[in-house]
C-alpha cells in the first residue's frame, strides 16, 4: 500500500469512529479530502480486510478487525497501568520476583519486572523473547494460541536444561493440561535451579491479554509454599481482571494438585 493510501486508511477509520450511524462514500470523500474514485477503491480494500463494514444502504462503519486491534492496543497499555499496584503488592507479599509478560507478534516478552526480597539467580531482561517450550509464561501463551503452540512444538529439541521437555507428545500433553487448568509451571525447564509459574490475565472472551509470572529458587520450595505462590498469583490476576472490568471466568482455576484454588 502506498504511503498516502496508508495514511488515508487511518483517516477513514478516524472519521468513522466519530460517526455512530456510519458514513456514505461521498461523505468520506469530503471528510478525508480524497477523490470519490480513489476513495471507492480504498473502501473496497478495507472491506476485504474487515477494517470496515457496510450496511445494505451503503453506509460504512468501523469493522470487526479494526475494533479487535484497537481493543488489543488499549488492553496492552491499560494492563500495565492497572496491573502495576497489584504486581508490586504481589512481589512484596511473596518476596519473589514478579513479571508481566505480553505477546508482541510471535514473541512473548516481559514488559514489567517487580523485584522481590529473595534473590533469584537468573536475570531475564525486559524485552527478551521467552522460550515457548520451556518457560512458564511461554508455555502458557502456547497453550492458549494454536500458532504459538505450533512454534513451541517446533522447538522441543532445544534442551535448555536437563529438565526441558524435549518429547513432542509430552509437551503436547503439558500444553493441554495448562490450558485446562489455566496454570503453567516450569520446574527448572528454562534455567537450572529456577521454579516458575504463570497464570493468565483474561480478556472478556476468555483469551489471554497478559501473563503474570513468578520466579522462585527451587531449593527449599515445598508443596505448601508452592501452593501459596500459585494461589496468590491467581488472586492477583483476578484482581487485575476485576479492575479492567473483565467478568469472564470459565471456572475456578486449578492448583498444581487439581484442587480449587479459591478454597
Amino acid at each position: 500500500m502506498k504511503p498516502d493510501r496508508f495514511l488515508r486508511t487511518f483517516d477513514v477509520l478516524d472519521a468513522l469512529a466519530d460517526a455512530a450511524e456510519g458514513m456514505r462514500l461521498t461523505e468520506l470523500s469530503q471528510a478525508v479530502n480524497a477523490p470519490v474514485s480513489s476513495m471507492h477503491n480504498l473502501l473496497q480494500t478495507m472491506l476485504a480486510a474487515e477494517l470496515i463494514t457496510a450496511t445494505e444502504d451503503l453506509r460504512y462503519m468501523v469493522g470487526p478487525r479494526a475494533i479487535t486491534v484497537s481493543i488489543k492496543v488499549m488492553n496492552s497499555l491499560e494492563i500495565r497501568t492497572v496491573g502495576r499496584r497489584h504486581l508490586e503488592l504481589l512481589a512484596k507479599t511473596l518476596g519473589n520476583d514478579v513479571y508481566l509478560a505480553v505477546r508482541v507478534g510471535n514473541r512473548i516478552v516481559y514488559v514489567e519486572r517487580f523485584r522481590g526480597s529473595q534473590p533469584v539467580s537468573v536475570n531475564i531482561r525486559i524485552g527478551d523473547s521467552l522460550a515457548l517450550h520451556a518457560t512458564a509464561a511461554g508455555k502458557l501463551y502456547a497453550a492458549y494460541d494454536d500458532d504459538l503452540r505450533e512454534r513451541a512444538m517446533g522447538r522441543v529439541q532445544m534442551q535448555l536444561t536437563p529438565s526441558t521437555i524435549t518429547d513432542p507428545a509430552e509437551l503436547s500433553a503439558e500444553l493441554d493440561r495448562i490450558r485446562q487448568q489455566e496454570l503453567s509451571l516450569s520446574r527448572e525447564e528454562g534455567a537450572p535451579g529456577i521454579f516458575g509459574l504463570a497464570v493468565p490475565v483474561h480478556d472478556a472472551e476468555g483469551g489471554i491479554m497478559a501473563a503474570i509470572h513468578v520466579s522462585a529458587l527451587s531449593a527449599g520450595l515445598d508443596a505448601d509454599r508452592e501452593a501459596e505462590l500459585i494461589k496468590s498469583t491467581q488472586q492477583s490476576a483476578m484482581n487485575i481482571e476485576s479492575d479492567l472490568g473483565v467478568r469472564y471466568r470459565a471456572g475456578a482455576p486449578l492448583t498444581a494438585t487439581g484442587h480449587d484454588a479459591r478454597n
